[in-house]
């Protein structure tokens, strides 16, 4: 839109958004040229990358052969008070100023959100968040202009006009009906990944139980074992057998993938989220944060798998930032100019050794302060933390007698037609509550559905009380012999489930 008085000052006003987590709020740049001694005055709370943008629209306009106009050129980035971010509003800047000098029929622009940042030759670059650009401009019923690399990427949005353009003079010539770029059209969804197979490990039929429960139910697991024992080999296995994003959940990961620019040729992916952060890791790398406000590993990881390896060496104060997203999902990332919500839904796979020498156990390994350094080592992670994890598994070492016999007859392949069965049941018990796995399941839930029989309630409440559960870690035994059940084709949880459930909660550190 564009207003003027007498040729004296003309305002053009172009739509844009702002992104704040996962959401994308609606910013209208408007641009007044008028009359007086040349400046460019940039306004709205920009931070140092929209102030920026001043050089790359003066370059931009220049690569396409017009002259700056030698007037005061103001922009005002509505609402004031939003804080803005990121190089994006590059482009509606310029398209702005080009509906202010008369270049370009500002009309035009009212039915497009506009994204993309420019280079000083003209081209449109690629930038973060034009999924959710997308998904805001379908909402409120209109088109969206971004960067021809990404239009593939904002087709997914569904039913909205997407004009993509790879630099500033097609997009100018393509609303000035000069030419016509092409449709945009959704990217191929990316082909699922092979990764390691459970054939390739050697003994381990606890602890490969223990994963195939946790994958069959989205429940948190714990590794504890010797150096060289196949924790990280086991944890890598499990993306191959976890099913697929379904379309709805392939949606969720790649919006968090566009906030974080990570996604590739705007393909969606169906393959579940593996993250594996070094144990150096801060905590704004883990949960999200910084000078602006990205995603953290935990929301890179939403829907699929964050493994944690070495957990001990992580900071004590990283690890229980955790503790609130295992348990709600989401993450609240809180500083003085913004306040945002990740979601972060992740299986949490964890792998430690038993002490700081990782031999306990072994009189001709084990150092000297055994077994007092398991007590040490081990406490460094806390215990809140470890009452969320579900499953907690002993990973004994592996033999040579275990090395020389040959692959197991049952690989990946096997065990994820088994997660799969037991997920379709969960799909189907929750389909009207909300939730997609027993990990889920919330109080009223389990009562309906994991209630054990008369023997299996008998024997909890005896675990209960000699294992002093707290009520979160009684509420994960149900769900994890829910869980077994399911594994099992049983539509009632019985005492073997809920015994089995009950040998893999913490227990105190190895002597």
């Amino acid at each position: 839109m564009a207003r003027g008085n007498k040729g004296q000052s003309m305002v053009a006003i172009v739509s844009t958004v702002a992104y704040l987590g996962l959401e994308a709020r609606a910013v209208e740049v408007q641009v007044q040229v008028t009359p007086g001694v040349p400046a460019f005055n940039l306004v709205g709370l920009p931070d140092k990358a929209v102030g920026e943008s001043r050089e790359r629209v003066r370059g931009a306009i220049a690569a396409i052969g017009l002259s700056f106009p030698p007037k005061r050129v103001t922009v005002n980035l509505s609402p004031a008070d939003l804080p803005k971010e990121g190089s994006h509003f590059d482009l509606p800047i310029a398209l702005g100023l080009l509906g202010a000098m008369g270049v370009l029929d500002a009309e035009t622009l009212a039915d497009y959100v506009c994204v993309g940042e420019l280079g000083l030759d003209g081209r449109i670059a690629a930038s973060p968040g034009v999924l959710l650009a997308a998904l805001h401009a379908s909402e409120i019923g209109k088109g969206l202009v971004c960067p021809a690399v990404q239009g593939s990427e904002a087709a997914w949005a569904g039913s909205v006009e997407v004009v993509a353009a790879g630099d500033l003079i097609g997009l100018l010539n393509h609303l000035r009906g000069l030419q016509l770029l092409p449709a945009a059209t959704p990217g191929e969804a990316e082909e699922r990944v092979a990764g390691p197979d459970l054939a390739q490990v050697k003994g381990q039929e606890t602890a490969k139980r223990a994963l195939e429960i946790a994958a069959a139910g989205g429940h948190n697991l714990l590794m504890i074992g010797p150096p060289g024992a196949g924790k990280s080999l086991m944890a890598s296995c499990l993306p191959g057998i976890l099913p697929p994003l379904d379309a709805a959940e392939a949606l969720e990961v790649s919006m968090v993938g566009s906030v974080a620019g990570t996604l590739n040729g705007g393909r969606l992916t169906r393959n579940r989220p593996y993250r594996a952060p070094h144990h150096s890791a801060s905590m704004a790398a883990l949960v999200g944060g910084g000078l602006k406000v990205r995603p953290g590993e935990v929301s890179l990881a939403h829907l699929g798998v964050l493994f944690l390896d070495e957990l001990p060496e992580f900071q004590r104060a990283v690890l229980d930032s955790l503790r609130q997203p295992l348990e709600t999902g989401t993450v609240s990332v809180a500083r003085a100019n913004a306040h945002v919500t990740f979601p972060a839904n992740v299986q949490l796979i964890a792998a430690m050794n038993p002490c700081r020498c990782g031999h306990l156990g072994d009189p001709a390994l084990a150092c000297a302060r055994a077994p007092r350094c398991a007590a040490d080592y081990q406490a460094k992670v806390s215990g809140p933390l470890l009452d969320r994890i579900d499953l907690h598994v002993e990973v004994s070492a592996v033999t040579a007698a275990d090395l020389v016999l040959p692959p197991p007859a049952e690989g990946s392949a096997e065990v994820a037609a088994r997660v799969a069965q037991a997920r379709a049941i969960q799909r189907s018990r929750y389909a009207d509550a909300g939730a997609r796995t027993n990990a889920e399941a919330d109080g009223p839930l389990l009562d309906d559905h994991a209630a054990p029989d008369e023997p299996g309630r008998a024997l909890l409440a005896q675990a209960s009380a000699a294992m002093r559960l707290s009520a979160r870690g009684y509420t994960r035994v149900l769900r994890v012999a829910r869980t077994i059940a399911d594994l099992a084709g049983s539509d009632a949880v019985g005492r073997v489930h809920v015994a089995e459930a009950l040998s893999y909660r913490r227990r105190a550190p190895v002597s």
